[in-house]
């Protein structure tokens, strides 16, 4: 169920909108499903139509309005607007059903709890199959006036609880590490005709340059050596202290991004954090013998995803040929969204595995001769760590993640195909580059 909030000043422009034929002809039958407690029967609140079959909402918008003129400070916005929609997947909603999801919401909400006379006044107004419009005055009955602080966080956990309580689908926010591109962004990628926005470019380059590095100083380095640009931040009370970094893609008018605006786990402090576990590397020995090694610590890494994405993020940019580099790329990111926690990194307890991404870059390209069956079987085992926790995220009802983990997979098995015939399904045949999401080719190469 996707909530989405707004704030307004006139209760009667937004009831001529939602009762009107919208702006392509959409709304049917518009009609009130839920009011406020104590409004009476909701015959007696419906606008009447009036001539030519105009509606009259002059009675309706009054009666909202009463608290607001009577408030005693009663604010400069005072009309809470709310709409609320299903998901196409799910099954049609009665009146009732969308009434009590409106009642639930405003409780949850704080704007009407159950039991509270003197809260604000709302309708709810149905003019479609999958979505209603809540309209709430923002000056409770009692004159005070109500702020509506946290709403859009209370809103969406409202969502969550109903989404569970009546079976529909669950289509709130992914809980993964990553920063989605704003759609001004998404805009500009579009209008110049690029593969991606800036911001999924500078993300990719600079997780692989956090795997493969162990220090600032390195990390600083190979994001300079895929052709960005980069700006340490330093402290502002500790003179020679790097506290943070910006980076960039090299074009005119570069727009910089701070590590925490591409993913909450790529600031300073944290990539710190993960490098100290790494600085000891056990020295790089045989290629063939690193594979198994890699091999052996993702079997192991359970559930863990989350370190694992790192050394498919290194393997993903030192595998022969650019067609399966775009895929596990794609594969990488995928697996990435999948595992990683929002707003907090996860207990590193895999430091091997960020060990192993690390000497993997040191050591340079993979899939010889001598290792092919080697390197299939890492792809494989990868594949097999996404399904697993695709089955997991889905269990706990985590369908974003799960998705994500899926793809993942299928990605892994397709990258796998040309290793082992009739592993897995072919590539997809004359897919545009232009919409790939990882056509990065080669370092220093961005869309």
């Amino acid at each position: 169920m996707i909530p989405n909030i707004r704030r307004g000043r006139r209760v009667g422009g937004l009831l001529r909108y939602l009762y009107g034929p919208g702006r392509r002809e959409e709304h049917v039958n518009p009609h009130l499903v839920a009011a406020w407690d104590g409004a009476g029967p909701l015959s007696a609140l419906e606008p009447a139509a009036g001539h030519l079959g105009k509606w009259d909402f002059r009675a309706l918008a009054d009666v909202l309005e009463q608290p607001v003129r009577s408030g005693r400070n009663p604010p400069r916005q005072a009309v809470w607007h709310c709409s609320l929609r299903t998901h196409p997947s799910d099954r049609r909603l009665s009146d009732v059903q969308w009434g009590r999801i409106a009642a639930e919401v405003m409780a949850q909400a704080g704007l009407a709890p159950h039991g509270d006379e003197g809260a604000v006044r709302w309708v709810a107004v149905r003019h479609g199959a999958d979505h209603i419009h809540i309209v709430v005055t923002l000056v409770r009955q009692d004159r005070r006036t109500e702020w509506a602080r946290h709403d859009r966080w209370r809103v969406q956990a409202a969502c969550r609880d109903l989404e569970e309580r009546y079976g529909l689908h669950r289509v709130g926010r992914a809980a993964t590490a990553r920063r989605r591109p704003t759609a001004p962004e998404l805009h500009k990628a579009r209008r110049l005709q690029r593969s991606e926005a800036d911001r999924d470019v500078l993300r990719r380059e600079t997780r692989f340059a956090a795997a493969a590095a162990n220090g600032a100083e390195e990390f600083f380095a190979l994001l300079r050596e895929d052709g960005l640009l980069v700006r340490p931040r330093m402290s502002s009370t500790r003179p020679g202290e790097v506290t943070g970094y910006s980076v960039a893609i090299d074009r005119p008018d570069p727009i910089w991004y701070g590590g925490g605006r591409l993913a909450t786990d790529l600031t300073l402090p944290r990539l710190r954090a993960r490098w100290q576990e790494t600085t000891a590397a056990p020295s790089t020995g045989e290629q063939d013998d690193l594979i198994d090694r890699a091999i052996r610590e993702v079997r192991a890494a359970g559930l863990e995803g989350g370190d694992a994405c790192d050394l498919l993020f290194v393997a993903a940019r030192h595998v022969p040929g650019k067609a399966k580099r775009r895929i596990l790329l794609r594969a990488a990111d995928a697996l990435d969204r999948a595992a990683r926690p929002r707003r907090s990194a996860p207990a590193r307890t895999r430091a091997d595995l960020r060990v192993l991404a690390r000497l993997l870059h040191l050591t340079g390209q993979l899939g010889d001769d001598r290792n092919t069956a080697a390197v299939l079987e890492l792809l494989l085992a990868f594949a097999r760590l996404a399904e697993a926790l695709a089955d997991l995220k889905a269990a706990g009802r985590q369908l974003h993640q799960a998705r994500d983990a899926r793809e993942a997979a299928r990605l892994l098995r397709t990258a796998a195909g040309p290793l082992s015939p009739g592993v897995t399904q072919p590539l997809t045949p004359g897919r545009d580059r232009r919409q790939d999401p990882a056509a990065a080719d080669a370092p220093g190469r961005h869309p």
